[in-house]
């Protein structure tokens, strides 16, 4: 993992990142995945390079299996989960890996 992703370790970290992003004004995307998940993998590369391509937009990552607490406060059920948060209030979501859907919330969130 690179660019400009930041990885969720812990429900505190989650929320920092939250009022980090909500201070400057900033939209975040969460990637919520899973390690052994394929679709998770596939579209990994695409999150990274939309990462690079959007700096005014926060990228995080969250394990669920790891950091299950935060995948419960979002609601997510299934991976992967994309979810917008603007003013620490969740906005928008898309569920599994679509390239063209993907593209198109970083899109509506620049």
């Amino acid at each position: 993992m690179g660019g400009r992703i930041v990885m969720v370790p812990t429900p505190e970290a989650w929320e920092k990142e939250l009022a980090d992003a909500k201070a400057a004004n900033m939209a975040v995307i969460v990637d919520f995945f899973a390690q052994w998940c394929g679709p998770c993998k596939a579209i990994a590369p695409l999150y990274e390079t939309l990462s690079n391509e959007n700096p005014t937009i926060v990228f995080l990552k969250v394990d669920v299996d790891e950091n299950g607490a935060v995948a419960e406060l979002a609601g997510v059920t299934a991976m992967p989960t994309f979810i917008v948060y603007k003013d620490g209030v969740k906005v928008d979501e898309l569920l599994g890996a679509s390239n063209d859907k993907l593209k198109a919330l970083v899109a509506k969130y620049k």
